[in-house]
């Protein structure tokens, strides 16, 4: 790995701190509000980046098989153990075949173990144990190609059960390569925090393969992760802490529960993320998730081991295999992200925020799902397979481009299948609205193809802006657009068809005309275009299913005009006597005005 990449990945990330609105004025996640992001600039150190060495100034450990000799001050062998008691630099080359390297050092000295060309096998799970420092540095010495493992029957205890073990802080750098095999327990487990700025690593793991208790932070690296719990877990009762934050790096994770999990923020400002998870959507579990906090929760919950192996089915309720989890909040600020998860592939118990990025998606579960707040206001979503495509309490969209397929609600505000009880979840009072949750749409693309309801609030609709193309189910007990409160529009263009047994239209607090039109039943495909008196096509539009009912809205639909709405072979004269035409049918919350008639 460059090193002068990771030190201007590090610069950058200083760059994005300054820019990303984490000072005090930030809203905290609780609350409901801004999720209050991580600030990079206190991510890494100058010395976590540190890879340069002379050798003339370390202490020289050549491991020889079954023993091993030093050359320098502050390290002892003992058999093939070889203790590190000191603060100062080790520079360590050779092999053990059943051995290890424990530091045992004061609880204020800075450790730094430079692998050269190491191989170390260990029979008792940890190849490499800290057991007391005050900060450990591996380094990846550049070009190296270094192996630590243990063996299926090897000893774990609950104290040591990683093939590198720390108590204290943990920083991994370097240009070169390190593979971890552990056949028992995990990869790298750090009891405080785990902090990787540089290098390459291939890791297969029995369970994790990261585990901190306070932090994980990557600046950069290439990550090759094939376990069978978690990927990267951390986890602390302390709410400033657990977080998961990676400013750059490339990841190529298979991971037989949860992808990222972390009991804090997960926060991605770059970087090149590709998960699978529980084997992937095609492994999806018949039990859907979609639930809220104070309800019914994660079915999945925290998984905490487990030997899951790769791909292994997570049918079970007891199993959690999401792509990226939180239970406080999940930030995406820039990053190609690629996950294709059994499970949701991002969940957060509170807010989710995209501002910027590519995000392609294949879930078994939800695509995106919030406790709270779901915000995209830039990037690429693309959820090509999904239960539920967005979920949250509230959802907004400023920016972006968003691409849905459902095989329930694209946009699904607080209530999900409103007869999921079947699916683990209470049922919904379909017509009674609830306060605070709403679906937001003031800027950016929205492209919906679901079965079930296209954009389903169970409180507010609000457009403000962008463009909104929905294909809703071909079962007339859905509607393209659902909502139990108030529905407005203000701007933007918005097209939605769908079967009109359900349907409804936006609300007499809407400033900019809105139309609902019934049709005889069109074919999918057959297109959907709006002109005016003077013959100019306004909109166009081609569902991905058969409908007979639509919903249009731009800016040049204006009161006491006449359009001409074609779907298919079907035309229909609109007179706009309103501002808005046509009421729809069964359902709460319907606005007024007059059923649009069949062509």
């Amino acid at each position: 790995m460059n090193l002068r990449k990771t030190t201007s990945v590090i610069l950058t990330a200083l760059v994005i701190a300054s820019c990303s609105g984490c000072g005090s004025d930030a809203k905290d996640v609780s609350s409901g509000g801004q999720i209050r992001l991580l600030d990079a600039s206190e991510m890494f150190s100058s010395r976590d980046v540190e890879s340069g060495y002379d050798e003339s100034e370390c202490t020289v450990i050549t491991l020889e098989g079954n023993s091993a000799s030093v050359r320098g001050s502050g390290a002892s062998v003992r058999g093939s153990t070889v203790t590190i008691s000191a603060e100062g630099d080790y520079l360590l080359s050779g092999s053990l075949d059943d051995g290890a390297v424990i530091v045992d050092a004061d609880k204020k000295d800075k450790v730094r173990l430079l692998l050269k060309g190491v191989s170390i096998n260990s029979a008792s799970c940890a190849a490499i144990e800290v057991r007391q420092a005050g900060k450990v540095f591996i380094t990846l010495v550049k070009k190296s190609e270094n192996t630590l493992s243990n063996v299926s029957s090897a000893t774990v205890t609950d104290d040591v059960d990683a093939v590198i073990f720390s108590k204290d802080d943990l920083t991994l750098n370097g240009e070169g390569k390190l593979t971890i095999a552990a056949n028992t327990g995990h990869g790298i487990v750090c009891k405080d925090d785990l902090v990787i700025t540089g290098g390459s690593y291939d890791i297969t793991s029995e369970k994790k393969a990261l585990d901190a208790n306070d932090s994980i932070r990557v600046a950069d690296g290439s990550f090759t992760i094939d376990s069978g719990a978690d990927a990267l877990h951390c986890e602390n009762d302390n709410a400033s802490k657990g977080y998961i934050y990676i400013a750059d790096g490339t990841f190529s994770i298979t991971a037989g529960t949860d992808g990222l999990d972390a009991s804090g923020v997960i926060q991605i400002d770059n970087g090149s993320l590709t998960l699978k998870t529980g084997g992937g959507s095609a492994n999806a579990s018949t039990k859907k998730d979609g639930g809220f906090n104070g309800g019914w929760g994660r079915w999945g919950g925290r998984a905490q081991g487990g030997n899951a192996p790769s791909g292994a089915s997570v049918a079970s309720d007891s199993v959690s295999a999401k792509g990226l989890k939180s239970d406080s909040s999940v930030a995406v600020n820039n990053g190609a992200i690629t996950i294709d998860s059994s499970d949701d592939a991002i969940h957060s118990d509170g807010a989710v925020s995209i501002a910027d990025g590519s995000l392609s998606i294949r879930s078994g579960d939800d695509g995106i799902h919030a406790g709270s707040t779901l915000a995209i206001s830039g990037g690429n979503v693309s959820i090509s397979q999904s239960y539920e495509g967005l979920e949250g309490m509230s959802i907004a969209i400023s920016g972006g481009s968003v691409s849905v397929v459902a095989a329930d609600d694209g946009l699904n505000a607080a209530g999900g299948n409103d007869q999921s009880s079947v699916n683990g979840r209470p049922g919904q009072n379909k017509f009674a609205a609830q306060e605070g949750v709403s679906i937001d749409i003031s800027g950016g693309s929205v492209s919906v193809n679901a079965a079930g309801d296209g954009i389903d609030s169970n409180g507010d609709v609000t457009v403000s802006g962008g463009e909104i193309y929905v294909s809703g189910s071909a079962n007339g007990g859905n509607a393209a657009l659902d909502f139990n409160g108030n529905a407005t529009v203000t701007g933007g263009v918005f097209i939605a068809a769908g079967m009109d047994d359900m349907a409804q239209n936006f609300g007499s607090g809407s400033t900019q005309g809105s139309m609902l039109v019934t049709v005889d039943t069109m074919l999918a495909g057959s297109e959907i275009t709006l002109q005016n008196a003077g013959g100019k096509t306004l909109v166009s539009y081609k569902p991905e299913k058969s409908y007979n009912c639509v919903v249009i809205s731009t800016p040049d639909v204006k009161q006491g005009e006449t359009y001409t709405l074609t779907a298919g072979s079907a035309s229909v004269t609109v007179k706009m006597d309103s501002l808005i035409y046509g009421s729809g049918g069964m359902g709460g919350g319907r606005p007024g005005g007059r059923r649009g008639g069949r062509g």
